[in-house]
């Protein structure tokens, strides 16, 4: 079955263009283009989208915004959002994580990183590699005091965590594969994914860059500055 992609941006050029080169590929199909965040959202519905690719800034509904729709609608839980923008900062990255977003991407990016960013997404992973995913949001928490970060919530949160699955947790917060982490463990890879799993159905985490995020943000684990 191809993956089913809508194409959210204010630009109509830049829509043509991703449109061109998704639609190259035998594995995945644009199935609606948006100009707005409220737009993207009615479509993922309508035309039942795998994967939107969603700007940032848009008039009306941005994108974070949209993102935080889709990711609250229960109607919407397989649908994976990539945030894709110009502003590659830290800021933002973090901010599309926490609103629900699988991963987040420049659009100075080749066109291989696209195509594997949507693959990556579709299949429910973060299309950033662990490790860039945690320096990224590591970077930006490090600019403030552990202690202000913590969140009491989060916090409570990993007490429905097992003994192993809050060791796993601070592997995927470590940047480590799920391979590595077997290998560090001593268990085999089938094992971490299902701890992993686990833990993002016991947080409510769509995904494993959504995991990274908590497991900072509940203080499990301290963020640094390289």
């Amino acid at each position: 079955m191809s993956i089913r992609v809508l194409l959210a941006d204010d630009q109509a050029l830049l829509r043509s263009a991703f449109r061109v080169l998704v639609d190259s590929e035998p594995d995945m199909e644009v199935v609606g283009e948006a100009s707005d965040g409220a737009e993207a959202v009615r479509l993922a519905k309508e035309r039942e989208a795998d994967v939107v690719l969603m700007d940032i800034r848009m008039p009306g509904t941005d994108g974070l915004a949209a993102t935080r729709l889709i990711s609250a609608d229960p109607t919407l839980t397989d649908v994976r959002v990539v945030i894709l923008t110009t502003f590659e900062v830290d800021d933002y990255v973090v901010q599309s994580l926490r609103a629900g977003a699988s991963g987040f991407l420049g659009k100075g990016s080749e066109p291989d990183e696209l195509l594997s960013a949507i693959r990556v997404a579709a299949g429910g992973d973060a299309l950033l590699s662990p490790a860039a995913t945690k320096g990224l949001i590591a970077r930006f928490l490090a600019q403030g005091d552990p202690d202000d970060i913590r969140d009491p919530a989060r916090a409570r949160a990993l007490d429905a965590l097992t003994v192993r699955e809050r060791e796993v947790l601070v592997q995927v917060a470590g940047g480590h594969s799920n391979d590595e982490i077997a290998e560090r463990l001593e268990v085999s890879p089938l094992t971490v994914k299902t701890h992993v799993n686990r833990s993002m159905a016991k947080l409510g985490a769509r995904d494993r860059a959504q995991l990274v995020v908590i497991a900072y943000e509940s203080g499990l684990v301290r963020p640094r500055a390289d």
